[in-house]
C-alpha cells in the first residue's frame, strides 16, 4: 500500500471535486494532512476571537471561511456573533481592513489573519501600510502558521505510515523549493509539489509512486510554471521585516515549536494580542469533533462519527465541515465520488 498525504487544502477540495481517489489503483491512498489553515485553528483561539466580536468598541474583519467555525461550544460562531449585534465584517484582503479603520476613527478594527505563508505576506504588508498611514485603530489577531513544523512533527511518529507527501503548490510559490527540501533531505520521504489541476494532481501523484517504488526520495516540482527553485524574494522579506516565528497552538496537535506567525514586538501596537491582552494556551477543553486527527492523517472524515449526521455543513460542529478546503466538507460535498 502506498499512502500520499497532501498538504493542502485547495489540493484536498480538487481531489475530492474531481474524483481522483477512485482513478487510482487500490493500492494507492491519498490522505489529507494539515494543510486546510481555518482546521488548523485551535478552539481557544476562536473562543478569544468570539470574546473580542463581543466588545462594543471592535470591529471584527475576517475571510469568509473564519464566519461558521464554531469555538468550544457548538453553535457560537461569528455568524451568529453578528447576527446578535456585534460588528463582524467579511474581507476579501486584509487592505481593505484599513479603509475600515480609516471610516472608523471610535473603533478598533481588529483583522483575523489565519493562513499559511501564502497569505502571511499580505498581513505582513498591511501591518506596514497601517504603520504608514498612522492607523493607531488597527490591528492583526495573527493566526498565521508554517508549514515545515507539522510535517516534521508528523513524520516523527512512529506510527505516521506515510510514503510521499504531495507539496502545497501557494505555499511553495512564496518558500520555494529550498523551503521544502528538508522533507527528502532530513526526513527521507520523498516529495512532490504540485499544481492544482486534476492532471497536475494525477501527474505528482505518478511522480511520487515512482520515486517510492525506487526508494530513491527526492523533492520534484510539478509546478515549475508558478514554483522558482528562491520562491518570492519580495514575499520573503515582507514576512522578515513584520513578523517572527513563535510556538503556536494547533487544533488536535497541541504546541508546536516555531510553526506560527506572531507580529513582531515593534509592530506591537499593530498587535491585537498585545493590545488586548490576549494569551492563547491549552484549555483541556474537549468536543466530539475529532478534525484533530482528521488533519493529522489519522483518520478519514467518513470514520469521524459525527460525519454527515452530528456534523454538516449547515450544522457543523468543527472546521473541517466549514472550511472551503475541510477534509471533511470535501468529503460531505462530493461524497459520491466527484464529477
Amino acid at each position: 500500500m502506498i499512502r500520499i498525504m497532501e498538504v493542502c487544502g485547495t489540493h484536498t477540495m480538487e481531489i475530492a471535486r474531481a474524483g481522483i481517489k477512485k482513478m487510482l489503483p487500490e493500492d494507492v491512498k491519498l490522505i489529507s494532512g494539515p494543510g486546510c489553515p481555518v482546521c488548523v485553528t485551535p478552539q481557544e483561539t476562536i473562543d478569544a476571537a468570539l470574546g473580542l466580536a463581543d466588545d462594543p468598541d471592535v470591529i471584527i474583519t475576517t475571510y469568509g471561511d473564519m464566519m461558521r467555525v464554531p469555538g468550544s461550544e457548538k453553535g457560537n460562531d461569528l455568524r451568529r456573533k453578528r447576527a446578535g449585534g456585534s460588528d463582524v465584517r467579511v474581507v476579501y484582503s486584509p487592505m481593505d481592513s484599513l479603509g475600515i479603520a480609516a471610516e472608523n476613527p471610535d473603533k478598533q478594527i481588529v483583522f483575523l489573519g489565519v493562513g499559511f505563508e501564502t497569505t502571511a505576506p499580505g498581513t505582513a504588508l498591511t501591518v506596514g501600510a497601517a504603520e504608514k498611514a498612522g492607523l493607531k485603530n488597527f490591528s492583526v489577531f495573527s493566526m498565521l502558521k508554517t508549514v515545515e513544523p507539522p510535517i516534521r512533527l508528523l513524520a516523527e511518529d512512529p506510527e505516521f505510515a506515510v510514503n510521499g507527501f504531495l507539496c502545497p503548490g501557494h505555499v511553495a510559490v512564496i518558500i520555494g523549493e529550498a523551503g521544502l527540501k528538508f522533507i527528502p533531505e532530513e526526513l527521507g520521504i520523498p516529495a512532490v509539489i504540485a499544481g492544482f489541476e486534476p492532471e497536475e494532481i494525477l501527474r505528482a501523484v505518478t511522480m511520487l509512486a515512482r520515486q517510492i517504488s525506487k526508494g530513491e526520495p527526492r523533492l520534484e516540482n510539478a509546478y515549475a510554471r508558478v514554483v522558482r527553485p528562491e520562491g518570492n524574494k519580495k514575499a520573503l522579506e515582507a514576512i522578515e521585516r513584520y513578523l517572527v516565528k513563535r510556538d503556536d497552538l494547533w487544533r488536535g496537535m497541541g504546541i508546536i515549536e516555531q510553526s506560527g506567525l506572531g507580529i513582531k514586538k515593534e509592530f506591537a501596537e499593530y498587535d491585537a494580542e498585545a493590545k488586548f491582552g490576549i494569551r492563547i494556551e491549552p484549555s483541556g477543553r474537549r468536543t466530539a469533533c475529532r478534525c484533530g486527527e482528521v488533519i493529522s492523517g489519522k483518520i478519514g472524515p467518513e470514520e469521524c462519527p459525527l460525519f454527515g449526521s452530528a456534523c454538516t455543513p449547515e450544522d457543523p460542529e468543527g472546521p473541517c465541515m466549514v472550511s472551503s478546503e475541510g477534509a471533511c466538507a470535501a468529503a460531505y460535498h462530493y461524497r459520491d465520488g466527484g464529477i
